[in-house]
């Protein structure tokens, strides 16, 4: 269906059959319905309508047609209503065929499953020691914020370390997550690069990621609303020397393995058409956790971030796996939306405030 532009003129005018004349050989519709003119169009040619100029009517539409600023040129003519329309591309399909799309990268994992044992439950030790002693594609869904190398306050770790060193040890991690996850599932993580740093940690976990076989299904923008930020400092202060870039947002990394699709059962699925449609719009916009000093945590995520991805990215029943779950918020929010977890943490301090939000919300550990 094609999509039209609309002037309304209110009708001070001595109209003519001469002047709709000429405004349709721009290719414009006229109407006229007594005390104003309609005029609908797409695509104009306003070369030939500034060569009219001596009709008040098409002195008066052009006027009009100029305020207009967003349009594209074709052939010579102004396209206003369609110009920002995906463009359709010639043999798209064939061309990612030949590309052969993700397939270029991906890695065959084995497709048969294990069954993790102890599931519901909240380990206290470091992650890569306790990953190792898990079967293979156990887990159906990894969902996580690594700590980011800011230098935050962590009870048992230090959050501060050459990078190349906080890499190691993190696609360690990543690499035994691979692992355990289950064909088809999901890998989600939300990160924030080092900006101070320039270290754009993002593309570094993806890389890694990519290079280990996984696919790469989308990024996720989380913005904070956290406007506090736009009020700091912003390096060379009007000058081109070095600004300064400020971010109110954050990254989710999202990576599939085997196979972008997940099977599951239908009557398992939790997520409504109208959550569908605004989560599948790959920018999310809520407020951070609100209660980190009531949790004695420096960096965790919301509990609607956690909420949205098990909706888009699991069913119920699925076991999800943190394996930086701090003080429990995957884990809480898991319990709570019919889902099976395992969380991971070095802190037993941290690890015990997630077993008491579990009790708190009447889930396990009662």
């Amino acid at each position: 269906m094609k999509a039209f532009k609309t002037i309304e003129l209110k009708n001070d005018f001595q109209v003519s059959s001469d002047a709709f004349g000429v405004i349709a050989n721009s290719g414009i519709m006229c109407e006229n319905l007594g005390e104003k003119l309609v005029f609908k169009f797409d695509v104009v040619d306003l070369k030939y309508l500034e060569t009219q100029m001596q009709n008040e009517v098409v002195n008066a539409l052009v006027s009009e047609l100029k305020k207009i600023k967003s349009y594209s040129i074709t052939n010579g003519k102004i396209v206003y209503a369609s110009f920002n329309k995906p463009k359709k591309v010639a043999n798209k399909s064939q061309n990612a065929k030949k590309r052969l799309a993700y397939e270029s990268y991906k890695k065959e994992f084995g497709s048969f499953e294990n069954e993790l044992k102890e599931v519901n439950n909240i380990i206290c030790g470091d992650s890569l020691e306790v990953l190792k002693t898990m079967p293979e594609n156990c887990v159906d869904i990894v969902l996580t914020s690594p700590p980011y190398n800011f230098g935050i306050r962590y009870n048992s770790t230090d959050d501060a370390s050459m990078w190349q060193e906080y890499f190691s040890k993190l696609f360690a991690i990543f690499k035994e997550c691979v692992r355990v996850l289950k064909s088809g599932g999901r890998l989600i993580i939300n990160v924030q690069p080092m900006f101070s740093d320039y270290i754009p940690t993002h593309h570094f976990i993806s890389k890694f990621l990519v290079d280990e076989g996984m696919i790469w299904k989308g990024e996720i923008l989380w913005e904070k609303n956290n406007y506090n930020c736009k009020y700091c400092t912003w390096g060379s202060w009007q000058s081109p020397a070095s600004p300064y870039l400020k971010y109110s947002w954050e990254f989710i990394e999202v990576f599939c393995k085997n196979s972008l699709k997940k099977e599951g059962e239908k009557a398992n699925i939790d997520i409504t058409a109208d959550e569908f449609k605004e989560f599948v719009y790959a920018k999310w916009s809520f407020a951070p956790e609100r209660n980190m000093k009531k949790y004695a945590h420096d960096a965790m995520f919301p509990e609607k971030l956690v909420q949205r991805c098990l909706k888009l990215f699991s069913y119920k029943g699925d076991v999800v796996l943190d394996p930086f779950n701090g003080v429990g918020t995957t884990t809480k929010v898991a319990a709570e939306m019919g889902r099976k977890f395992v969380g991971i943490d070095i802190d037993e301090r941290y690890c015990e405030t997630a077993r008491k939000r579990l009790r708190e919300s009447g889930n396990l550990f009662s």
